[in-house]
């Protein structure tokens, strides 16, 4: 299976981060997967990159000119795709990939959660994206969208779109079901 990765590039973070960031890598990688994510080499997309590469993933980066220009690509892409820009970027990792999850991140995380997900709601795709809330980091836009929806300014269940995981053994467990399904 071909997993998207939004994730941030910051490395002043929660250090938890890390670590669940990591085993979900070590997952990703030591179960034959393969990561597509922006090709960053700091913060969280690294650590991500770093340990599917570890295990013996595959890696591919999708990264826009201007990080690669600025020194901030990974050493750890097996398969460079390169792009012009962040809107680039989604497009090449949504084509690229076959589920999307999400991890902590700021507003380039937002924008490509909301983007994937109000592409899902014109039918540009059938692809949810999973939110894994480690340390309830996303508790907050899980209780923004239980707001709008309970507000009546979404078309139908927003959980098809976006779907929240509050432990990485749930996530697994989810991506297990997806690539079953898309293997059926």
């Amino acid at each position: 299976m071909r997993i998207s990765v939004f994730c941030s590039a910051n490395e002043k973070i929660n250090p938890l981060f890390f670590e669940k960031t990591a085993q979900l890598g070590h997952w990703i990688g030591c179960n034959g997967h393969t990561l597509v994510y922006g090709g960053c080499d700091m913060g969280l997309m690294e650590c991500v990159a770093k340990a599917v590469h570890e295990t013996g993933g595959h890696v591919v980066g999708v990264v826009p000119s201007i990080l690669e220009k600025g020194g901030h690509a990974s050493t750890f892409i097996d398969e460079l795709v390169r792009c012009e820009t962040l809107d680039e970027r989604k497009r090449l990792m949504l084509q690229n990939s076959d589920v999307a999850v999400a991890l902590p991140g700021g507003i380039g995380t937002l924008d490509e959660v909301f983007s994937m997900a109000s592409q899902a709601t014109l039918g540009y795709h059938h692809q949810q994206v999973l939110v894994y809330d480690m340390c309830h980091f996303w508790q907050p836009l899980e209780a923004l969208l239980d707001h709008l929806q309970g507000q009546g300014l979404m078309r139908g269940d927003y959980h098809r779109l976006i779907s929240f995981f509050h432990s990485v053994e749930e996530l697994e467990t989810h991506l297990i079901h997806i690539g079953t399904n898309n293997l059926s």
